[in-house]
């Protein structure tokens, strides 16, 4: 699932404003629609659909026109800047018996929650910060395991060696064991549920740095991996130290994993359930 979330995550562009979008000649071919004829009726619907919703049309489906060369000739064409939500609005009107139609649509839905969340992420408490982060560390620890893998790591000692080698960066040499001994975990807890919301932001931009450029540079030996990991967990250690702020190894060990509170907030939506006041769409 995660390789193919990627094929929308390659054709993502960030505008100068930071806010995210995708054209809709590059989507179409990604949803396996061949023609741009066929596609722009989709795109219409999802329109109407944005319409009906109550959102503005030409905030989520702005136009905009390319230059494209056909043979030898150029011309210019209609095109969309697609905002999450406008994607979001075509996958549902896609074509529901495509594979990629599915993946979409879940794709989509979680990149809108996502932005949900990230809204109101100043108002969370600690706890709910941690669940938040934590959540995308653990999708992006797979996009860098599968970066990793293109780049020659397949064994379980080689796979070890290169996430020691991001942490060293990182903790200012200190390794796996080091960090779990400094943090004093059981034998079976992991590291990263038990880092607060600002521990595991540095880890998340460990890790998204180091997948893009395994990816971005077709990195290819486990050597130089292990390299590229251990040169961005030292530069991210860089710019937190140029910031003026805690470095990783100093900043407090919550008393209570992310595994825990997710147990505790599963029981509390159970209770609910018993009580009525929470309806479960079974």
């Amino acid at each position: 699932m995660v390789k193919e979330y990627k094929k929308f995550e390659d054709i993502k562009h960030i505008a100068e404003d930071g806010r995210e979008y995708w054209l809709g000649r590059e989507l179409g071919p990604i949803l396996e629609y061949a023609k741009w004829e066929n596609f722009s009726k989709v795109i219409d619907k999802a329109r109407i659909a944005c319409n009906n919703s109550g959102f503005s049309v030409e905030d989520h489906f702005p136009e905009v026109r390319k230059m494209v060369t056909t043979g030898v000739s150029t011309k210019k064409v209609k095109d969309y800047q697609l905002s999450r939500y406008a994607c979001y609005l075509i996958v549902q009107n896609g074509d529901p018996r495509k594979e990629i139609i599915a993946l979409g649509q879940t794709y989509f839905a979680i990149q809108t929650y996502r932005q949900e969340v990230a809204d109101t992420f100043n108002t969370l408490d600690e706890d709910a910060k941690r669940l938040v982060v934590r959540g995308s560390v653990k999708q992006w620890n797979q996009l860098l395991a599968e970066a990793a893998r293109n780049a020659g790591i397949i064994t379980n000692e080689e796979f070890a060696l290169f996430q020691n080698s991001g942490y060293m960066g990182l903790y200012g040499g200190l390794g796996v064991t080091d960090i779990h001994k400094r943090k004093a975990l059981g034998v079976r807890d992991k590291i990263l549920d038990f880092m607060g919301a600002t521990e595991l932001a540095a880890n998340l931009f460990r890790i998204t740095q180091t997948e893009e450029i395994l990816r971005r540079d077709e990195v290819d030996t486990p050597t130089e991996a292990s390299d590229v990991h251990f040169n961005v967990g030292r530069a991210v250690r860089g710019a937190i130290a140029e910031a003026g702020g805690t470095m990783p190894e100093d900043m407090p060990t919550p008393k209570r994993s992310i595994s825990q509170i997710e147990r505790e907030q599963l029981a509390k939506l159970k209770e609910m359930a018993k009580k009525g006041e929470l309806m479960l769409d079974e």
